[in-house]
């Protein structure tokens, strides 16, 4: 057995607390695909798409999460690893957001995740890397997704060398990485219209042990494609009462070597609210985002881009598509804005 497959392993059956996880070379195309032995993992692919003017916003997440109590039995019928999935498309014209879930346990030829690279299926929803590119199709109650991201920069570490600290105690930890500037096509069907897309999005993989330090009521996060082809990630742990328990993120330029947020580095201000109808959360849609790089204001193309998951992850989050400005007021970017823990505390 490869030594880094024993390490993870031995983190796996450890008793008690999670422990540290440590620094690992990440592989691929082996680390694009599950890491079972872990307790929770997600692929995550949000973007801007066109078509004829009309602009949209798109999300397909795939959740994977490892069941403790069922690891030891040997029924194939026990729910050892949970396939989850979202997707949700903003139709900025018609300020309208369109969104659907899945849940299954993986097996059975319902639901499967792919230890040798990506490719996870939830029934008829699916997310695989093919020729280097993400492929991600989905067919909603309301919609349906058939897009190719195809890869125009390098992978993205997070943190150091893909291993990102979430919190103030070691082993609130995820190995993290990004591919910004993906380049977009496809088709979106909306009411029984496919209609033809290009644009950019974004993918992020996360898979952790223990991500959530105890005080943790959610995070803010940012992940924006700039016009001029650099990537900012910032995102922050918060606490009930608003405050900030830990933060981080990287700015990459379009030609030059990523720098990596220091903890304290970013600071997120609300600037402007907007109260859900549904959950009755007060999101803040727009924010002062202040890194080293810049300080942006993030702003929401639509306020109400609020999903309401408690059918398959049990949480209600916002998350959309955002305009990013810089110092100056200048737009310079897109991206998605996702804000957990407003609704009721987040727990993964």
């Amino acid at each position: 057995m490869h030594r880094r497959t024993l390490v993870l392993a031995a983190l796996a059956a450890a008793a008690g607390p999670a422990q540290a996880l440590p620094p690992l070379a990440l592989r691929f195309p082996r680390d694009h695909g599950a890491h079972p032995l872990l307790r929770t993992e997600w692929w995550y692919i949000t973007g801007q798409a066109n078509s004829g003017g009309r602009a949209f916003g798109f999300q397909v997440t795939f959740f994977r999460s490892r069941v403790d109590a069922t690891q030891a039995m040997t029924s194939k019928f026990a729910a050892r690893q949970l396939i989850f999935a979202h997707a949700a498309v903003t139709d900025v014209e018609g300020r309208r957001l369109r969104h659907d879930q899945r849940i299954a346990r993986e097996g059975f030829g319902i639901a499967s995740a792919s230890q040798d690279d990506l490719a996870v299926r939830l029934r008829d929803w699916s997310l695989r890397r093919e020729n280097g590119a993400y492929l991600a199709r989905v067919v909603g109650q309301e919609f349906a997704l058939d897009l190719r991201c195809a890869p125009t920069q390098p992978l993205l570490l997070q943190g150091e060398q893909g291993l990102s600290r979430k919190g103030p105690l070691p082993q609130q930890a995820s190995y993290y990485y990004s591919e910004p500037q993906l380049a977009v096509s496809g088709s979106i069907r909306l009411q029984g219209a496919a209609l033809q897309v290009q644009g950019k999005a974004w993918m992020d993989h996360e898979w952790s042990d223990e991500l959530l330090h105890n005080d943790a009521q959610g995070w803010d996060w940012i992940g924006m494609n700039l016009d001029d082809g650099s990537a900012l990630t910032a995102f922050r742990l918060r606490t009930r009462d608003g405050a900030t328990l830990w933060d981080g993120g990287s700015f990459r330029p379009a030609r030059g070597s990523t720098y990596g947020f220091s903890r304290g580095e970013v600071i997120f201000s609300p600037q402007r609210r907007w109260k859900s109808p549904l959950s009755q959360a007060s999101y803040p849609v727009e924010w002062t985002v202040r890194t080293p790089a810049d300080i942006y204001t993030v702003r929401a193309v639509i306020d109400d881009q609020e999903l309401d998951s408690r059918a398959s992850t049990g949480a209600i989050y916002w998350e959309g598509l955002a305009h990013l400005f810089d110092s100056n007021g200048k737009r310079v970017g897109q991206g998605y804005l996702e804000m957990t823990g407003y609704a009721q505390k987040l727990r993964l």
